[in-house]
């Protein structure tokens, strides 16, 4: 019997096995780099041990350490979550040469399946249906095709080639991101099938040598070749999904599988499907599959690592789950990756975390809580959000509510691009694969139209207003601003998502609203005049937190959270950051023309060009690596190369300028 559980992992999948060890009486540990230090998965841990590394990345990839950390705990297995060591042969062997209890398939397993090339060609012998592949680039005549890193996954080191002329850059590119990410640079290539979708069979296996299934996922709404929207079950012909179950079970037993795993296929419109890979782990969407049965796939992972026989019956899928993936990054600016402080995390209605939900509900695997902090050295995924409903409709509805009412506040991310996947009639009728982001650029607007946005400012002033008043000393009755006689409005400029943003506004002796206006352009303050277009406005109700307006004979609130000059705003139609500008600017050193500034800390890996060069707009100047991705940094403009002040191996930290472009007709 396991009684302490070290799992040598971090984020939201510690705190997702903490959550079984604490159903079943399992004492915890947990190993954290500096950097992880005030993490809630440390918090909740019973036991933490600091790994001690030169950057935070690679202290949990550092065997020693983590079998240190287990001895000097008392730990008597490990569980290795997902990502970093938990498809290493190596380390599995490791754990269990030293005494303990492996929480997973066996080491040979794992070396069989971690090597994709070896795992076609061992399963395709078992019946399972392959796509053509390649390891010598002067064998492909026939374009698309998928360059992929054959060790690891998560989409990294995948490229779609769709001529000659691009394969050698994006062989050598993949090359570069696969082992950076997992240590081993060895890729290969498939035929590239269009239009395909991402379609995957949990299975599991005991030591009596029983594999079963315990149902189907789809996958293929992507970013990167990355999944961010998963349900279960697939929505396929029943013949179709026989089969994948048939070769999942298959596939699981030629290498004589233990505990769980995933296989994972490629479904073409034709309907034949082929072998992607195995998952010799559990996999991020795996909630999805245990509230469609009910099981906690972390307790039967513990039960056959234990030695146990799987149970007899097994429950079939009911209901529908899908599953979105919350990460730090601004889709609209082709995925980068954001940093910051959350302050705040919330999202209404949760009904359980980590855990199953037996009714209709939402499920929240995260990985942050208010305050956390978000930095480069990890994944970008912040947390799950997953809906259980009796049909799919019913499912996807719930999702994209509580995603759009969710307060997320102080870090960017890819909320309002989710909330407008499952929104789209594409994704209702089941019209989705790999490519469905490409084919549908309107998923990438904001929630909040450009239009709404004087509101939701206007709301943020207001809050602001109210806030004055409460802490007032004087006159704390008498609304923001009043006179006696009307002058000139009150004034409050924001920076807002395009430009700065001005709002005048006046208040009447009963602090209602007597006029306001917004202007984007922040000219110099004039008489408030609401222009022919913008709404008629009624103040109903103002407070610090939460301002009521009639607009246009409709009654909206906004919450309104402020941290500092930033003030999130949350209404009915879309949430807006803000960052109230100071009436007196202190002076600033003024940057050069055409500076290019780094998004976020990372380290300059190549550089493209030469200072003196001449590029087009779009002409890549150099790539930036961050959170275990590679960035390209384009020209904005045609012009000539002024400077390149960081060389390839340098690190930046956010808004470092990386490139100076002067434009053609510049005289300098």
């Amino acid at each position: 019997m396991i009684t302490r559980l070290l799992v040598a992992n971090r984020g939201e999948i510690a705190r997702r096995v903490f959550a079984t060890c604490r159903a079943l009486g399992v004492e915890t540990v947990a190993v954290h780099s500096d950097a992880d230090a005030a993490a809630p998965f440390v918090a909740e841990a019973d036991q933490a041990v600091r790994l001690p590394g030169d950057t935070p990345a690679e202290t949990y990839l550092r065997v020693d350490l983590i079998l240190d950390a287990a001895r000097r705990s008392g730990a008597d297995a490990v569980h290795p979550g997902y990502g970093f060591l938990a498809e290493n042969a190596e380390f599995a062997a490791a754990v269990t040469d030293a005494g303990l209890t492996w929480v997973g398939p066996p080491a040979k397993v794992i070396a069989a399946m971690g090597d994709k090339l070896a795992a076609k060609a061992l399963l395709a012998e078992a019946g399972v249906p392959m796509l053509p592949s390649w390891t010598d680039t002067d064998e492909i005549t026939d374009f698309p095709v998928l360059v992929k890193a054959s060790a690891g996954g998560g989409g990294r080191g995948m490229r779609i080639v769709r001529d000659a002329a691009g394969l050698a850059e994006a062989v050598a590119s993949a090359r570069r991101e696969a082992a950076a990410a997992f240590g081993d640079g060895t890729v290969f290539i498939e035929r590239y099938v269009e239009r395909g979708r991402h379609v995957e069979v949990q299975i599991i296996g005991d030591t009596q040598g029983r594999v079963v299934s315990l149902g189907d996922r789809e996958c293929s709404i992507q970013r990167r070749h990355q999944k961010i929207v998963e349900e279960a079950p697939a929505v396929v012909p029943e013949r179709v999904r026989t089969a994948l179950h048939e070769a999942a079970v298959a596939a699981g037993r030629a290498v004589d599988y233990l505990g769980a795993g995933t296989v994972e296929f490629l479904l073409a419109p034709s309907g034949e499907f082929f072998f992607l890979e195995m998952n010799t782990r559990l996999q991020v969407e795996h909630p999805v599959t245990e509230l469609c049965t009910g099981l906690d796939l972390v307790g039967l992972q513990l039960l056959v690592a234990e030695g146990a026989s799987l149970p007899a019956a097994l429950p079939d899928s009911t209901g529908h789950a899908i599953e979105v993936r919350l990460c730090a990054e601004d889709a609209a600016a082709s995925w980068r990756p954001a940093t910051g402080t959350l302050h705040r995390f919330a999202v209404p209605g949760v009904a359980a975390e980590f855990g199953t939900l037996g009714r209709p509900g939402l499920r929240l695997d995260s990985g942050v809580l208010t305050g956390s902090v978000v930095g480069v050295h990890y994944d970008s995924m912040l947390a799950k959000l997953v809906a259980w409903g009796r049909t799919r409709a019913e499912a996807t509805r719930l999702l994209a509510t509580a995603l759009a009412r969710a307060e997320l506040h102080g870090v960017t991310t890819n909320r309002d691009l989710l909330v407008r996947v499952l929104r789209s009639p594409a994704f209702a009728a089941v019209e989705i694969d790999t490519g469905f982001l490409d084919r549908h650029p309107e998923v990438f607007a904001p929630l909040l139209p450009a239009a709404k946005l004087p509101v939701a400012a206007l709301a943020a002033t207001l809050a602001a207003a109210a806030g004055r008043r409460v802490g007032s000393r004087v006159l704390a009755g008498l609304p923001s601003g009043w006179r006696n006689v009307p002058a000139v409005p009150q004034v409050t400029r924001f920076a807002g998502p395009d430009g700065e943003i001005e709002v005048r506004y006046r208040l009447d002796r009963t602090g209602g609203l007597a006029e306001w206006s917004v202007d984007p352009t922040a000219a110099e303050p004039t008489a408030a005049e609401p222009s022919a277009a913008d709404p008629t406005v009624a103040l109903v109700e103002a407070a610090p937190a939460r301002v009521v307006l009639d607009v246009d004979g409709v009654r909206l609130a906004y919450r309104v959270h402020r941290a500092g000059s930033a003030v999130f705003v949350d209404g009915p139609d879309g949430a807006a950051s803000l960052v109230e500008l100071p009436r007196f600017p202190l002076p600033t050193a003024e940057l050069a023309a055409g500076s290019l500034l780094a998004p976020l800390p990372g380290a300059v890996t190549r550089v493209h060009v030469q200072v003196g060069q001449r590029v087009a707009a779009g002409d890549p100047l150099l790539t930036l690596e961050a959170m275990k991705l590679e960035h390209p940094v384009l020209a904005p403009i045609d012009g000539v190369v002024a400077e390149l002040p960081v060389p390839a191996g340098g690190q930046v930290r956010t808004g470092a300028v990386l490139a100076v472009v002067h434009s053609e007709e510049d005289p300098r």
